[in-house]
């Protein structure tokens, strides 16, 4: 089996103890390697989804009847959209495990397959009671993404509506649901109250996890100019003037010539003069037609 290059201050021990408990029932060796695979999905999954996905193909076939291989699989494929196959790893470690709190990311790939009415109907399931409250309001956003899917704006806002988004603590889906429910109201027409969302969300947001700033910004008629970009098209353009201006100047150099030369008193007596040389010369040449006798004139 092809393996990937792991650095070396990976060591398999930064995985959550609950998933190095599930580990135990692997031969050592192969449960370290397994581990350190893991400990790569966790730390490339938002910024290279493809690499993270690499590795947990590799977990998978080191250990498949593991659940938490199977949902570290399950999140890898759903960050580089692969519903389907997202779908399918949840559904083996739920079937472990009989845990629902994949409940709401598996609707959710229901949704990403296009079948917003599945996910809508696993909104309403029983599992859903079943959920902690981190659970409950993540279901309350892939129910109002569903609603919105098939267009249904105004049941989308009242799906948000919340006791979790009017509190005014500050949990870890805080921001996530007020920048949902700002952007649903922006979508409806209501600019100023999801400006005032917006704002809300970007109080919440302290480690950056939605672009509410962006946002808002945009709404208060902000735009961001980036100057590296601007620095190169200047860079582009200016060869390009250069060269027209000197071609210019050449044409401007070449009509003055030619006016100049039109125009010069000196140049048009030497034309003069030429003119006169060439008459004398040919007077000086031209041959001489002797009298005959009979033509000479008579004597006196």
């Amino acid at each position: 089996m092809k393996r990937l290059p792991i650095p070396d201050d990976v060591t398999g021990e930064e995985i959550d103890a609950d998933v190095r408990q599930e580990l135990q029932s692997l031969p050592k060796g192969l449960a370290e390697d397994v581990s350190r695979n893991l400990v790569m999905v966790a730390r490339l999954i938002d910024e290279d989804p493809e690499g993270a996905y690499a590795y947990s193909k590799i977990a998978l076939r080191l250990a498949s009847r593991v659940a938490a291989v199977r949902e570290a699989a399950g999140f890898a494929a759903y960050a580089n959209q692969k519903y389907s196959e997202a779908l399918a790893e949840f559904r083996a470690a739920r079937r472990m495990t009989g845990n629902v709190d994949l409940w709401p990311v598996m609707a959710d790939c229901e949704r990403g397959l296009g079948r917003p009415e599945k996910a809508l109907d696993m909104a309403g399931a029983p599992e859903v009671h079943k959920l902690d409250k981190a659970g409950q309001v993540e279901m309350r956003l892939v129910a109002a993404g569903a609603r919105r899917d098939i267009g249904q704006l105004d049941a989308a806002i009242v799906t948000l509506q919340s006791p979790e988004l009017a509190s005014n603590s500050v949990q870890p889906w805080t921001a996530r649901l007020r920048y949902a429910y700002a952007d649903a109201l922006l979508a409806a027409g209501r600019e100023d109250e999801a400006r005032e969302w917006f704002a809300k969300a970007v109080e919440s947001d302290k480690d950056g996890s939605t672009d509410a700033s962006d946002r808002l910004a945009e709404l208060d008629g902000v735009e961001f100019v980036d100057a590296l970009v601007e620095d190169e098209d200047e860079d582009e353009v200016a060869p390009e003037a250069e060269a027209e201006d000197e071609a210019q100047a050449e044409d401007e150099s070449e009509t003055a010539t030619d006016a100049e030369a039109d125009t010069d008193p000196d140049t048009e007596v030497e034309s003069e003069v030429d003119d006169e040389d060439d008459i004398v010369e040919a007077e000086r040449t031209k041959p001489v037609v002797e009298a005959d006798d009979d033509d000479e004139a008579p004597r006196g």
